[in-house]
């Protein structure tokens, strides 16, 4: 079982940025997303209002951080300095990384961003006013397909993922709140994880388990990002279940229509649509398999049944370090003036959630899977039954 990427993963990361450097006229490229710096060098932080500024260069990678990180990063055995100012706002960060960059000898960046991104109330310069700036989206890019290492930790998210949501449909029962049960479910498959991984398992808990499985019920389940209600399960109740496991910071995702009691007619007839649609989408992924196609046919599908005004959003996207991650499989995505031709096509190596759904007055109706494309078809990842009569509680 895979729960860690191998260090090589990194040198081969860093060694296809410097090529791409050495193909412009910058002397380093800059990163300011904390998923971005996490996928080249392993560094993984929370980002906050007090940035983080990754600069490589074709010898040295350097990082500046907030004090309170200087510890954490100080192990890395990719990140050869670590600069630091004490905190935000007082701390000047930008012009921290500013001096850094002198101090490498870099007057021109090509960078994911011209500053830090204004979360949690931060406020500051551009990176431009400092030296030249042009931009890059390199490890964004490069994400999209993963490789055997990555996909097989997904695959490890998957069987936790799959070991919750088992969790998650024992513990349901009528007159339940699905805040409790959630919390139990992911609770035990943690523990669970835990303890059979032990310290194979990669530091990545801050508050919560490695697994998490969950739900939306009654009415909310009618709206894609419904809320949890604050209110008991009852008979009759439609349900639309989470579950995904974090592995290494890789993640999966499985999410099941589930009944509480018997289903309607009614009920029935939307599920069946659903997953039809779902086995549509899924049985036409593929390497070399124009991406938007995958949405037109289940499109066209929701045509030929009446029911396109019920439909709430395209059919998935990839997943990996983030739950969203490009490419999406949407009608419009081959159209987009930033998708090349080669782009427009899937790829081995490309992980995609499978999730069409029909959303009526009363609820909701979808399943996601987690399926990797390969060299010749697809993997599924997930593997929770998918049929009506193995979703009733």
């Amino acid at each position: 079982m895979a729960t860690k990427l191998p260090e090589s993963e990194f040198d081969g990361r860093l060694t296809h940025v410097r090529g791409r450097l050495a193909d412009t006229d910058a002397d380093a490229a800059t990163w300011f997303g904390a998923t971005g710096i996490e996928y080249l060098t392993g560094f993984h932080h929370v980002q906050t209002e007090r940035p983080v500024v990754l600069a490589v260069t074709d010898e040295r990678v350097e990082i500046t951080v907030p004090r309170l990180e200087v510890e954490r990063v100080a192990s890395n055995p990719r990140i050869d300095d670590a600069h630091h100012y004490f905190d935000y706002p007082g701390g000047a960060p930008v012009e921290v990384a500013a001096g850094m960059l002198e101090g490498m000898g870099v007057e021109s960046v090509v960078s994911d961003a011209d500053g830090a991104p204004g979360v949690m109330g931060y406020e500051g310069p551009a990176l431009s006013e400092f030296v030249e700036v042009d931009s890059q989206s390199w490890t964004t890019r490069m994400r999209w397909e993963k490789t055997e290492a990555e996909v097989d930790l997904v695959r490890e998210s998957a069987k936790w993922a799959n070991l919750g949501h088992r969790y998650l449909a024992e513990y349901t029962e009528v007159g339940a709140h699905p805040a409790t049960v959630s919390q139990r479910a992911s609770t035990e498959a943690s523990r669970a994880m835990l303890d059979a991984l032990g310290d194979r398992y990669s530091v990545r808990v801050r508050g919560s388990g490695p697994v998490h499985a969950g739900y939306i019920s009654g009415e909310e389940t009618a709206l894609p990002h419904g809320h949890t209600p604050n209110e008991t399960l009852s008979e009759g109740d439609v349900l639309i279940t989470g579950a995904s496991a974090n592995v290494d910071g890789y993640r999966s995702e499985l999410e099941r229509t589930m009944f509480v009691g018997d289903y309607t007619d009614e009920q029935e007839h939307y599920f069946e649509l659903m997953l039809e649609a779902q086995t549509i989408a899924i049985d036409a992924l593929g390497p070399g398999v124009p991406i938007s196609d995958v949405d037109r046919a289940v499109w066209d599908y929701f045509e030929e049944q009446g029911v396109t005004d019920l439909a709430r959003h395209h059919v998935g996207h990839n997943i990996g370090l983030d739950g969203h991650e490009p490419p999406y499989i949407d009608r419009g995505w081959g159209e987009y003036d930033h998708v090349d031709e080669g782009d427009a096509l899937m790829a081995p190596g490309q992980i995609y959630t499978i999730e069409p759904g029909l959303y009526t007055d009363e609820a909701g109706y979808r399943h996601s899977d987690t399926i990797a494309v390969t060299e010749t078809g697809t993997e599924w990842l997930t593997y929770f039954p998918r049929d009506v009569d193995s979703n009733v509680i």
